[in-house]
């Protein structure tokens, strides 16, 4: 191929673009606002590689089965590169329950649902570093580009950017990989591109600290009380990363002002830890020590460009991937999957077709088809976790007889269904992974079958699959931090 592509950034969207194009002849310029990695390995990025443009650059990461795969299967230099740098594997086989073990048998399906997990900094270093020993890969870095250059016409056709020097680089198409910041939509919207957008608030903000194991100890054993889990008012996630380093964030509900002030304190977010029982081990003062700051992380937005409404393409020579694209809550850790994918899909519209129309509508129906059920669960999850936090602040407020049926048929069905059988567990975990529909495993009659068997057995037979309990109420965790737990309640009586 002698196409040649502009890539706006090189975060992971930008970087799974070049993975992606790469191998296909074309070149691919990548054109990144920020300096590049220090030297010095995997520390030295972490504590002093600057990336205004990556908000979520210190916050945990992992990467779900579908993207780990994409890594195995198409560039397995790659994750050996990454594995030898410290990231780590989890299998499906450490995550399993004692309930689950007494019944497993390994399969072959169990090496497709592992996770690649550790810092972002980490990730991105490895993976920035095989990117540009790629052919035909050049990056570009402390390049911030100023804008789109469009060319009138219906549609409008991008044709280059122009730099922040005023100099302009042309390219036979533009991927816009900017981010959740970008603008390129909206300046192409501005030059009569129909560009179809779906916006909505996920409802909650983030808080990540990062952690050091001591020299000589080790993680705490598995098996005990839940380190990720959802009190209503508070979620929270124990991430292991690379090189004896680990993090935790702690995600809390708009509505909650009192404790989403005061979380940013290190000794704050410490006491939180220390108060959940799957938690508080990890931090323990003969374990681990903190390493910096917390970091805060807001506006988060679940969004959606269609830029072929209809199956008419906006604009020609233009393809978002990532943020820039579709953009969903953190929580639910699939962005970087979803800019992997996306890339991927874009590859095989180009691959498919010549004409640049027929490539925007070949791509944008790949990512809705591939990509919008899952976006759809997780926009649908956040309206539910939005109404609850409201709820929980509500004086006087009873569910109703059909939210109180949803959540026993989760808790005592679904949730302890999947932590009692092994096959039950690997049929959620595949849409969970991105690796099919994310509701397809229950709406199989034999599955559904099996989830109303164990509802119907009772919390007495099945107590050995329940979770132990999380953490603290929100009266007492708030009370426990000097906070008043009514503060929010009042705030929101006189809004």
């Amino acid at each position: 191929m002698s196409e040649k592509v502009l890539v706006i950034g090189a975060g992971m969207a930008g970087l799974w673009t070049a993975l992606a194009l790469a191998p296909t002849g074309r070149e691919v310029m990548l054109l990144e606002r920020d300096p590049g990695p220090p030297a010095g390995g995997p520390d030295a990025a972490f504590a002093d590689w600057s990336r205004r443009g990556v908000g979520q650059l210190r916050h945990s990461h992992a990467f779900l089965a579908r993207l780990r795969n994409l890594i195995r299967d198409e560039h397995p230099a790659l994750l050996a590169e990454l594995l030898a740098a410290g990231c780590r594997e989890l299998t499906f086989e450490e995550g399993l329950t004692p309930v689950h073990r007494r019944a497993y048998s390994p399969k072959p399906v169990d090496a497709d649902l592992a996770i690649l997990t550790s810092r972002r900094t980490t990730l991105e270093l490895v993976i920035r570093g095989y990117v540009e020993r790629l052919p035909g890969v050049t990056l570009r870095a402390e390049t911030f580009v100023r804008e789109l250059v469009i060319a009138s016409g219906t549609p409008p056709r991008v044709t280059g950017v122009r730099l922040e020097d005023g100099s302009e680089l042309s390219g036979d198409m533009v991927v816009d990989a900017g981010g959740r910041t970008s603008d390129a939509v909206a300046t192409l919207v501005a030059a009569g591109a129909t560009v179809a957008t779906d916006t909505e608030p996920t409802g909650v903000l983030y808080f990540t600290r990062h952690y050091r194991l001591l020299p000589g100890a080790a993680e705490p054993p598995r098996g005990g009380p839940p380190s990720t889990g959802d009190l209503d008012y508070l979620k929270f996630g124990v991430f292991p990363g690379d090189n004896g380093c680990f993090s935790i964030t702690l995600c809390l509900p708009e509505v909650e002002e009192e404790l989403r002030r005061a979380i940013m304190a290190p000794e704050t977010f410490d006491a939180i830890c220390r108060a959940l029982p799957g938690v508080a081990p990890w931090i323990a003062p003969e374990r681990a020590q903190g390493v910096g700051r917390v970091y805060g992380m807001g506006d988060l937005q679940n969004r959606w460009h269609d830029l072929a409404p209809g199956g008419r393409a906006a604009v020609l020579g233009f393809f978002p991937v990532g943020d820039s694209h579709v953009r969903t809550n953190p929580l639910y850790g699939r962005g970087c999957s979803v800019a992997a994918v996306s890339a991927t899909l874009l590859r095989q519209a180009l691959e498919e077709a010549a004409d640049p129309a027929d490539r925007l509508v070949r791509y944008q129906a790949k990512v809705t088809a591939e990509i919008r059920p899952y976006y759809d669960v997780m926009r649908d999850s956040d309206r539910r976790g939005i109404a609850r936090a409201r709820q929980a602040l509500t004086p006087g407020y009873r569910p109703g007889l059909r939210q109180k049926l949803g959540k026993a048929f989760l808790e005592d069905g679904v949730t302890v269904a999947i932590r009692s059988d092994p096959d039950l567990l690997r049929a959620f975990l595949r849409g969970f992974h991105m690796l099919e529909h994310p509701e397809a495993w229950l709406k199989r009659p034999a599955n559904l079958a099996k989830v109303l068997g164990y509802w119907a057995r009772g919390r007495k037979a099945n107590a050995a699959a329940y979770r132990p309990k999380a953490g603290p109420g929100r009266t007492e965790m708030l009370a426990m931090l000097g906070l008043s737990p009514d503060a929010d309640l009042r705030r929101l009586e006189a809004a």
